[in-house]
């Protein structure tokens, strides 16, 4: 999947709406039994514990291991477990782990400990602008910045860029639409950062860097990393949503669902399936990925696709709607 053209040296500009509203729209007066699906999904709480005990049981089990080890198993074990718990955190965003968004809350901070860094709150609340304002100038942060466009334009660099990704999304949000912390994200802070020195103290600086190289590998040159760049990355002009069907979606609580999500984010990764088999004539005709891993190969070997390669949308026409 992949165009012929050189590498962009702008954002691919889009003069209309996103394309999920006005989907959502017309699934829903042909198929209206689908709001049936809407609702939370009780599994997400099990699975979510299983890898924040998982990854913790791991990392006291390390704390004497050799560097090598750690490496190892942070590559083919503790990437999996990190960027399955980003994706449950990103289930638990949209409230839908829980019926309440109080009790969702309360768990996304949980989920937060096992990958280091606290973010699950300041995510949630950039997340839900990605989904009202997708690639809209200013507002969705998911976007990459113009300095990003310009300077991971080769192969080389394109391919330190999806190293360091964790970096950019972690820095991103405050250099383009930085947001003043609220309690949440005091709360987040608080319980992770804590669990990091109760892990340091108890089990060693080597447990705290097992989860530390956990949580990077998932967000960089690793299989389930594909995703940052599966869903939105122009690979066909004009289409700027993709959803990938294959067999890492069973970790990824169904994130290559992606169109699907998109669509209807108050239904479950569990029941996108579902969706997919209710509404076939609409998400069978897009243009869809068939592997993570290839996709992180084309994104940095296709010259013609690099950060610019988004859609975005001028901020403007949304003030005089």
């Amino acid at each position: 999947m992949g165009s012929t053209s050189s590498l962009p040296v702008d954002y691919e500009w889009s003069f209309t709406d996103e394309p999920h509203a006005s989907r959502r729209k017309e699934i829903l007066a042909k198929y209206p039994q689908i709001k049936d699906l809407y609702g939370f999904d009780w599994r997400t709480k099990y699975v979510c514990l299983w890898w924040v005990v998982t990854q913790l049981l791991l990392a006291w089990i390390v704390r004497d291991a050799r560097w090598e080890v750690i490496l190892v198993l942070a590559y083919f074990y503790g990437g999996f477990a990190a960027q399955a718990l980003f994706l449950g955190m990103h289930e638990i965003s949209h409230n839908l782990a829980f019926q309440k968004p109080l009790h969702n809350k309360l768990f996304g901070c949980f989920a937060n400990i096992a990958t280091v860094v606290p973010h699950f709150s300041m995510f949630q609340k950039f997340h839900m602008e990605h989904h009202q304002y997708q690639g809209v100038e200013g507002i969705d942060v998911d976007v990459p910045s113009r300095w990003e466009g310009e300077f991971f334009t080769n192969a080389f660099w394109k391919t330190i860029w999806v190293i360091v990704q964790p970096f950019f999304y972690i820095t991103r949000p405050f250099f383009i639409k930085p947001k003043t912390p609220g309690k949440w994200e005091l709360i987040n802070w608080s319980i992770t950062i804590a669990v990091d020195v109760l892990i340091l103290y108890y089990f060693g600086g080597t447990s705290l860097a097992y989860l530390t190289a956990s949580a990077l590998i998932a967000g960089g040159l690793h299989p389930s990393a594909g995703h940052f760049i599966a869903e939105h990355y122009v690979f066909i002009k004009g289409q700027e949503t993709y959803s990938y069907y294959g067999p890492l979606n069973l970790l990824a609580f169904n994130f290559g669902y992606h169109n699907e999500h998109h669509d209807f984010p108050r239904i479950p990764g569990c029941r996108l399936p579902t969706l997919h088999a209710m509404a076939p004539e609409y998400y069978k005709t897009l243009p869809s990925h068939n592997s993570w891993v290839k996709v992180i190969w084309d994104y940095i070997m296709d010259p013609s696709v690099g950060p610019y390669s988004r859609v975005m949308r001028k901020s403007n026409k949304l003030k005089s709607q």
